[in-house]
C-alpha cells in the first residue's frame, strides 16, 4: 500500500528530505518513492504531450481542411481530388501542361482554399496560444498558493485534465472554424492548467543535482508523447476519421489521476501564504522577468519557438502542397508521424546525454546555444530540396537539437528561478514565453503563405529567427 505521506515514515531510507516550509513539498532523496514519482510523472507527461502531437499535429489541421474544403468545393466540385489538383499545379508551374478553362477554374479554387485553410489553422493556433499564454502564469500563482490535503499541485493537475478532455470531445463535433477555435482554445486552457503544475513538481521535489536528468525525462515525455500521439492519430484517422479524438480523452484522465495517486504529495493545508491584492498578483508575474538572466533566456525561448512555429505550423499542408510529388490527405496523415519518428533516435540520445552531461560539467549555455544553431541549420535541408527525403533528414538533424534544448533549457530556467517558493508562477512565466513564440509563429506563417502563395519563404524566415534565438543566450551570466 502506498503511504499517503512518506515524509512521516521515521528511519525509512526512501523518506524524502524534510520540506523547507509548512505545506510545501519535500525533496526526494532516492528509492521507491522517487522511482514511483518519475514513472507516474513520465506517463502523465506522455498523455498530455500525446494530445499536442495528435490534435495539434494531425487531427486539427485535417479537421480545418475538411471544413474549408466544404466551403470551396461544392456541388459538382465536391469530389475534387486535392492531390491531383496539386500535381496539376506543379505541372502548370513547370510549363509542361497547358490547363483547360475548367482546370484553371479549379486551380483558382485550390489557391483560395490553400490560403483559407492556412489562415484558418493559424487563427486557431494564435488565439489558443494567446489564451494559454495568459492562463499559465495565473494557474502557476494559484497552484503556488493552493491549500489541499493532496498538496498544492494535484487539484489543478486533475481539474485541468478533466476540462481538457471534455473539450476534446466537443472539438470532435465542431462543424465550423469559429466553434473549433473556441473548443480547441478552452481545451488548451484546461490541459495547460494540468501541465504547468505537473512541471512545477520537478522544482518542488527534485534535488538540484538531479534536475538536468529529470528535465531530460520531461523533455523525453514531451517529444516521445507527441510522436506517439501523431502516429496513433494518423493511423486512427485512416480508419475512424475524427473519432480519433476519443482515445486521447481517456488516456489523459487515466494517467494524470494515476500520477496524483501514485506520487501523492504532502498536504498543503498548513501552507502559509500572505494575502495578495489583484494588483500584487499582476505585479508578481514580472518578478522573474525583472531578473536580467531569466529575462534573456525567456526572450531566447520566445524567439526559438517563434521560429519553430513558423516552420512547423503547416506540417500536414507542406506534405500536400510543398514537397514534390505532393501527398493526399490520408497519406499526409500517415507520413507526418513518421517524420516525427525519424528524429526520435537522435532526440532520445540527446535527452539522455545532454541532461546528464550538463549536470556533470555544471554548464548549461553551450548546450542551449549549440542545440539552437543545430535546429537552424537543419532547416536549410528542405529549403534547398523540397522533397520528402529532405524532410526526413531535417527531422533527424533537428531531433538532436530539440532533444538537447528541451532538456537543458528547462534545467536552466529552474536554475535561474528568483524565488523557489513561487516556482510554478515563474515556470508559468517561462512557459508563457514558449506560448508567445508559438502564437506568433503560426500568425506570421499564415500571412507568409497567403502573401507568397507557397511555403518556401517559411523556411527562410524560420532560419533567421532561430539564429537570433541562439545569439540571445550569450549575455546570460549567472549560469555558465
Amino acid at each position: 500500500m502506498v503511504n499517503a505521506d512518506p515524509t512521516l515514515v521515521p528511519g525509512n531510507p526512501d523518506t524524502p528530505e524534510p520540506a523547507p516550509a509548512p505545506g510545501t513539498s519535500a525533496l526526494y532523496r532516492r528509492g521507491a518513492h522517487f522511482r514511483r514519482y518519475r514513472a507516474s510523472y513520465l506517463m502523465a507527461g506522455l498523455s498530455i504531450a500525446a494530445i499536442w502531437g495528435a490534435v495539434g499535429g494531425i487531427l486539427l489541421p485535417l479537421h480545418v481542411q475538411q471544413i474549408e474544403f466544404g466551403h470551396f468545393f461544392t456541388g459538382a466540385d465536391a469530389g475534387a481530388d486535392l492531390q491531383s489538383l496539386t500535381a496539376l499545379k506543379y505541372a502548370v508551374d513547370a510549363g509542361s501542361t497547358v490547363p483547360t478553362a475548367d482546370q484553371n477554374r479549379l486551380l483558382g479554387l485550390l489557391a483560395e482554399f490553400e490560403a483559407a485553410r492556412a489562415l484558418g489553422l493559424s487563427s486557431i493556433a494564435v488565439v489558443s496560444s494567446i489564451l494559454t499564454m495568459l492562463i499559465q502564469p495565473i494557474a502557476g500563482i494559484l497552484s503556488d498558493r493552493t491549500r489541499s490535503r493532496w498538496g498544492r499541485r494535484a487539484p489543478w493537475i486533475v481539474a485541468g485534465a478533466v476540462i481538457g478532455a471534455a473539450l476534446l470531445v466537443a472539438m470532435r463535433f465542431s462543424p465550423t472554424i469559429g466553434l473549433l477555435l473556441v473548443t480547441y482554445s478552452v481545451a488548451q486552457l484546461g490541459l495547460n492548467l494540468a501541465s504547468g503544475p505537473l512541471n512545477a513538481t520537478v522544482a518542488d521535489r527534485v534535488p538540484p543535482a538531479q534536475r538536468g536528468s529529470m528535465s531530460a525525462l520531461s523533455g523525453f515525455s514531451s517529444l516521445i508523447g507527441g510522436a506517439i500521439g501523431s502516429i496513433v492519430a494518423g493511423a486512427l484517422f485512416a480508419v475512424i476519421g475524427l473519432d480519433a479524438y476519443f482515445p486521447f480523452v481517456v488516456a489523459v484522465i487515466v494517467f494524470t489521476v494515476l500520477f496524483v495517486l501514485l506520487a501523492r504529495d504532502r498536504s498543503s493545508r498548513n501552507l502559509v501564504v500572505p494575502p495578495m491584492t489583484p494588483k500584487q498578483v499582476l505585479v508578481s508575474f514580472t518578478v522573474a522577468l525583472r531578473d536580467r538572466d531569466f529575462r534573456w533566456l525567456w526572450i531566447a525561448k520566445v524567439a526559438l519557438l517563434f521560429g519553430g512555429g513558423v516552420s512547423g505550423a503547416f506540417g500536414i499542408y507542406m506534405l500536400q502542397s510543398y514537397i514534390r510529388p505532393g501527398l493526399s490527405a490520408a497519406e499526409a496523415a500517415q507520413i507526418s508521424p513518421l517524420l516525427a519518428m525519424a528524429g526520435i533516435p537522435g532526440t532520445v540520445v540527446a535527452l539522455l546525454v545532454a541532461g546528464w552531461w550538463s549536470d556533470r560539467v555544471g554548464r548549461r549555455k553551450p548546450f542551449v546555444i549549440g542545440s539552437t544553431f543545430l535546429i537552424a541549420g537543419s532547416m536549410f535541408i528542405p529549403l534547398l530540396s523540397p522533397t520528402l527525403p529532405a524532410l526526413f533528414i531535417q527531422g533527424v538533424v533537428a531531433g538532436v537539437g530539440v532533444g538537447t534544448f528541451l532538456t537543458v533549457d528547462q534545467a536552466m530556467f529552474i536554475d535561474l528561478l528568483p524565488d523557489r517558493d513561487a516556482a510554478a508562477r515563474d515556470l508559468g512565466v517561462s512557459t508563457l514565453g514558449g506560448n508567445l513564440g508559438q502564437a506568433l509563429g503560426p500568425l506570421l506563417a499564415g500571412v507568409v503563405v497567403a502573401v507568397t502563395g507557397g511555403y518556401t519563404a517559411l523556411w527562410i524566415v524560420a532560419i533567421v529567427i532561430v539564429v537570433i534565438a541562439a545569439l540571445l543566450v550569450f549575455p546570460i551570466r549567472r549560469v555558465r
